[in-house]
């Protein structure tokens, strides 16, 4: 297995425009499943419900669509190269469309979450808006989400908080809002030294990336109060962050292609680290996306058209799959862990100059059973 890259303060010799992508919208990983109309523009986001296999995605046209999941696994004789009797798993997929709305017509929309029962999405786009879809009151095909917030520029990121039942939403106005969907007004704000670029809300833990370089880590309990800021231990921008599922730490993904991988409280044999990847020769591509999975082990996402699933406590790479043709812009776990979800998509991070009409849109389904997914014990003395 492919070991982590060395650590900070080293700088990537060129950063890489974005992969073209070819004609039409292949899986980059054999086998995997292409959901049904994915939609014309790039993908902006993916989001499962934490309590089902729904499915959300974003697009910059404004779209907001939903799929139910359905998994089958079934087992079946490994391949004769494997040792004899031995036997493999393996995942058939099916995406019934349910939902097909929009953030606002005419905006891009740009981030989605769930609430914490998974009845209600929440969404954030270049409307400056927040959003709402209640899945218990489907909406009419093509229909408008109801707002519930507002930002006096576009909103980049949103979150749900479980401790206080709040929707969170990060701005480019430098703002973090509190909303209760009930009122028209924030519960709560609070400044950010500049603008957002993602967060990322787990149990009582969020975690804020914004312009320069700044990350703050909030404790959510009763009211979010600031535990930590630092600026990030990458040296070039911050493109995504996540929370370790256990609220030790986050990972925070940037522009150069590497990963920071950062402690808040003191785990006994764990120290801060970053590693290099999603490069190729002397150039370095976006981390568009970071996904934790229940076990801790995190799948990276880049501009290069790579997927890597990562163990950061052994560090090293559980898997690598070949290179997409297209750029991976967004990618979830389902709260069981056994689907990965991943967009191929233009993700307009070069702006219109480099965006050809007709360039392919794609979600794939990747079946990821405990044994691929789940980190290995350390060998002796390593």
């Amino acid at each position: 297995m492919a070991t982590f890259g060395t650590a900070f303060g080293q700088q990537p010799s060129a950063l890489a425009a974005p992969v073209a992508p070819a004609a039409s919208a292949v899986p980059s990983i054999p086998g995997d499943y292409a959901v049904p109309s994915p939609g014309n523009d790039g993908i902006s986001s993916l989001s499962f419900s934490p309590t089902s296999n729904a499915l959300v995605s974003t697009n910059w046209d404004g779209g907001v669509r939903v799929w139910d999941i359905q998994l089958s696994v079934t087992e079946q004789q490994a391949s004769l190269s494997s040792p004899a009797g031995t036997s493999t798993t393996a995942g058939a997929f099916n995406a019934l469309p349910k939902i097909h709305a929009v953030h606002s017509p005419n905006t891009a929309a740009l981030c989605s979450t769930f609430s914490n029962d998974g009845s209600a999405i929440f969404t954030g786009g270049t409307d400056n808006a927040v959003r709402m879809i209640n899945l218990n009151q489907a909406p009419a095909q093509g229909s408008e989400a109801t707002q519930i917030g507002q930002h006096s520029a576009p909103v980049a990121a949103v979150g749900y908080c479980s401790e206080t039942r709040l929707v969170v939403s990060g701005g480019w106005d430098g703002k973090l809002h509190f909303w209760d969907q009930r009122q028209p007004t924030p519960v709560g704000t609070l400044e950010l030294p500049e603008r957002c670029y993602d967060l990322d809300v787990r149990g009582n833990m969020m975690v804020v990336a914004t312009a320069e370089r700044h990350i703050l880590v909030y404790n959510m309990t009763g009211a979010p109060t600031l535990h930590t800021q630092m600026l990030s231990p990458l040296k070039l921008q911050s493109r995504c962050i996540a929370c370790f599922p256990d609220m030790t730490g986050f990972a925070v993904g940037s522009i150069e292609g590497r990963v920071g991988i950062q402690y808040v409280h003191k785990v006994a044999g764990k120290e801060s680290f970053a590693f290099k990847c999603h490069r190729h020769s002397s150039d370095a591509y976006a981390v568009n996306d970071i996904c934790f999975h229940q076990f801790g082990t995190f799948a990276t996402v880049g501009a290069d058209g790579v997927i890597n699933f990562w163990d950061k406590d052994n560090k090293h790479r559980i898997q690598g799959f070949d290179r997409f043709n297209s750029q991976i812009s967004c990618a979830s776990f389902n709260a069981q862990g056994n689907i990965f979800a991943y967009a191929s998509s233009y993700d307009w991070s070069e702006g219109a100059a480099s965006y050809t009409p007709g360039q392919p849109n794609g979600i794939f389904l990747h079946y990821t059973p405990e044994d691929k997914i789940k980190p290995k014990n350390k060998k002796p003395g390593h």
